[in-house]
């Protein structure tokens, strides 16, 4: 076996595990070999026509899923358009809020089925803890750590540091590359959210690619 079938094989073992993990905890799990793969899962759950919140991920525009989503008709609300103004940017997090189906990815996956977030505003946390729709999670195989505080380490030094960069934020990580715990005004870890099970009365799927994605 060359190592790029190993690695794919390793992958999948890993993904499978967490799914089965997943579904003890009351998620919906997948296991999705590419991220052409997990677009089209994406796709197959969500309805013509149906509302589609997408916070700042860029899991799901990586996979190209918005671009097939429009193509099906379907309404996205993002915030992350540039040159909104104030009202229109809260309009899209309200519809974002509001929509059929929340899309979104993680900072961090343990191998027992805990989220792991942080946000800035705690729009997205907030979203993935409440909502009336539908969410999907898609989170590369990159993001699955031992055990939650691992888990918790990864999201504060491996997805926080580019995200500020990318947001050209002034915080001392953006100058090491790892989490600093600084009292910067502009700060964007603020809230952190440990989703340990799928919330009541939510029907919650988690789709995890066997490639690397986002931070």
């Amino acid at each position: 076996m060359i190592t790029s079938e190993a690695k794919k094989a390793s992958n999948r073992k890993l993904g499978e595990s967490v799914c089965k993990a997943l579904e003890a905890r009351g998620f919906f799990a997948q296991y999705a070999e590419s991220a052409e793969a997990a677009c089209e899962r994406a796709l197959e759950m969500i309805e013509e026509g149906a509302t589609v919140g997408i916070p700042g991920t860029v899991t799901v525009r990586e996979i190209g899923l918005m671009e097939r989503l429009e193509e099906k008709g379907c309404k996205i609300s993002e915030h992350w358009l540039p040159d909104m103004s104030p009202a229109e940017r809260t309009a899209a997090l309200l519809g974002e809020l509001q929509a059929d189906w929340f899309v979104t990815s993680a900072n961090a996956l343990s191998m027992d089925g805990t989220i792991v977030n942080i946000d800035g505003a705690g729009n997205r946390v907030a979203v993935m803890s409440w909502a009336p729709g539908k969410i999907i999670y898609i989170v590369g195989i990159n993001k699955i750590s031992s055990d939650v505080h691992s888990a918790i380490k990864r999201a504060r030094d491996i997805a926080s540091p580019p995200n500020a960069l990318r947001l050209a934020r002034k915080t001392p990580c953006t100058a090491t590359g790892h989490c600093m715990d600084c009292n910067s005004p502009e700060r964007i870890c603020r809230v952190v959210t440990l989703i340990e099970r799928a919330p009541l009365g939510r029907e919650c799927h988690v789709i995890i690619v066997g490639e690397e994605l986002g931070y």
